[in-house]
């Protein structure tokens, strides 16, 4: 397999870079903490985290804020002097293997993670370790898209991590003891957690992984203090067969045979328990209206869609539920009955948009990828407009075949599960896109007990230029203001500060810094290894840090690493 071969590398057939056996069995340790030190840090409250976008000392979510903007507030670093960014410490993990957390500060201490679900508290203005959590796991075969976890959420005195295993566990923050542990879901079924959990109004909230090995997908809610399950909603309904869509959200024909389909479902009856539907990122939660909003990914298995007629609701799609019952609200299906895998895995939005009539309402974005950022109302779900295609597209919804049938995009996206970022006072979102020419092969297999369902395999095609690009889109009238191109793929987030910069990195391990109006590379930074984890910002003592992680990607197969780097002015 070369450097840029497709991800969740088992679609090719290549078990071993998805499961990892070699790599998981030297990780399978004793669930312990280390501690050379106390973080000393005091209890977060909803107080501070339902205002942690107004906060320029601390990044106290996944995304920076409940509304997942990745906006951060300081601009100590700013487009002046970021040419002067140097590196103020770095911190070696355990863990060499694929990094892709989103840095946690709170009051000095940051928490961050790796893969196989280790935990560190650290010093932020040094580096200096606190103490370090290790998750008993054992041999866990059934992850996509690589045993990675993307970061953990602190409220009170406690931080809450989602287990590769599928478990959810609330650590002391000080001291890194285990309070309490709860399983999530059944890891021999099928089931995995990556995602990092969101906590709010003493609820915690997690998605699943797992819509490639033929499971059921949700969003579940726990109780902060305990740990006890309060609502699960099941992103496939037991009717799951929707409206017998033609055609996907830009109003193009998706080919779809439905008489086939119609004559199918009567054979067979709905496949909703096995239909998937992972979740793959945080929700965004809208605090005035009690509401969450998420993206829901793709149906099992993954390219053979002759076991599974109709629309099959809701993946592909965008779904808004109560806060505190679980209860449907509405949704937005991007492609019905998808064949290609290009499900909805970047986190949602929460943004002021212009409507269709001009005037400015609640919206909510999610940048797909099929490589377009869709805007919609918040109130309803409904598509408002979507942007110019951020990458090339090609024979779109040609029908997977038995030989192998190329589609632009390829199954990486466009934006894969990349957290994007948003200035709402320019009207940008920044998203990362990839650009990968594949084929998309189709064969008929029976659901397999758990194990991975793909109906087929997605390759890269040999010989074929592949790249990323980062992209500015202006949201309030879908059109690009700029683009960087890049020469590989471009997988792991992105940051947006006040300094009118964005912060983002690339699998050679280039770090840079780029004036946020026009895309200008402003700094740049070598890291050795690949930069495929969304940045943080914080400050401690009265300077302003950028923070990012350095340890590669399982999917692309970027160059592994184990850093976490903090740069300063000074």
């Amino acid at each position: 397999m070369n450097k840029f071969s497709i991800g969740c590398a088992v679609l090719l057939g290549v078990t071993g870079l998805l499961t990892g056996p070699g790599i998981a069995q030297q990780e399978v340790k004793q669930e312990a903490k280390s501690t050379s030190g106390h973080a000393m840090v005091a209890p977060v409250t909803q107080q501070q985290l339902n205002a942690a976008d107004k906060s320029a000392t601390n990044f106290l979510l996944t995304n920076g804020n409940y509304a997942q903007t990745r906006f951060h507030p300081a601009r100590q670093i700013d487009r002046d002097n970021v040419k002067n960014l140097h590196v103020a410490w770095i911190f070696q993990t355990d863990v060499k293997e694929s990094l892709e957390t989103s840095p946690i500060v709170v009051d000095g201490v940051m928490y961050v993670t790796t893969s196989f679900s280790h935990v560190y508290a650290l010093d932020a203005k040094t580096g200096a370790q606190l103490w370090h959590y290790n998750h008993k796991m054992g041999l866990v075969t059934t992850y996509c898209c690589g045993p990675n976890n993307r970061g953990v959420q602190v409220l009170g005195d406690l931080v809450y991590l989602a287990t590769l295993d599928a478990k959810l566990v609330a650590l002391n923050a000080k001291t890194g003891d285990v309070v309490w542990k709860t399983d999530i879901a059944d890891p021999e079924l099928g089931y995995s957690e990556t995602m990092a959990p969101t906590v709010i109004k003493d609820k915690v909230l997690i998605g699943t992984n797992g819509g490639e090995y033929g499971i059921r997908g949700f969003v579940k809610a726990y109780d902060a203090k305990t740990g006890k399950l309060l609502w699960t909603f099941n992103t496939v309904p037991e009717n799951s067969v929707g409206v017998w869509a033609t055609k996907d959200a830009t109003g193009r024909d998706m080919h779809r045979n439905i008489q086939a389909e119609k004559d199918q479902l009567a054979k067979t009856g709905d496949p909703y328990q096995k239909l998937g539907g992972g979740v793959w990122q945080n929700p965004a939660v809208d605090l005035a209206t009690n509401r969450i909003y998420f993206v829901v990914g793709n149906p099992s298995p993954d390219l053979d869609g002759s076991n599974r007629p109709g629309d099959n609701l809701y993946t592909d799609s965008l779904v808004s539920l109560d806060l505190d019952t679980g209860k449907y609200v509405c949704h937005f299906q991007y492609i019905a009955h998808d064949l290609w895998d290009l499900d909805a895995v970047s986190p949602a939005v929460l943004v002021n948009v212009k409507g269709k009539d001009g005037k400015t309402i609640p919206g909510v974005i999610h940048a797909g990828k099929t490589g377009h950022i869709y805007v919609h109302d918040r109130k309803d779900c409904s598509l408002i407009r979507f942007s110019e295609a951020m990458v090339p597209q090609e024979n779109m919804w040609v029908l997977p075949t038995k030989e192998g049938a190329r589609m632009l995009p390829g199954a990486n996206g466009g934006v894969e599960w990349s957290p994007i970022a948003t200035d709402p006072g320019q009207g940008l979102a920044y998203a990362i896109n990839l650009h990968q020419p594949m084929t998309y092969q189709v064969e008929n297999s029976p659901y397999p007990n758990g194990k991975l369902w793909l109906g087929g395999a997605f390759k890269a095609i040999p010989g074929e230029a592949q790249a990323g690009n980062i992209t500015a889109v202006d949201y309030n009238t879908g059109k690009i203001k700029w683009q960087v191109k890049t020469p590989e793929p471009m997988i792991g987030g992105i940051l947006a500060t006040a300094g009118g910069l964005v912060f983002t990195g690339e699998g050679n391990g280039k770090f840079a810094a780029y004036n946020s109006s026009n895309g200008k590379e402003l700094w740049n930074f070598r890291a050795g290894a690949g930069v495929n984890a969304p940045p943080s910002s914080y400050m401690v003592g009265g300077k302003q840090y950028i923070v990012v992680g350095a340890g590669g990607n399982t999917q692309v197969d970027f160059h592994r690493g184990n850093n976490i780097i903090a740069f300063s002015l000074n």
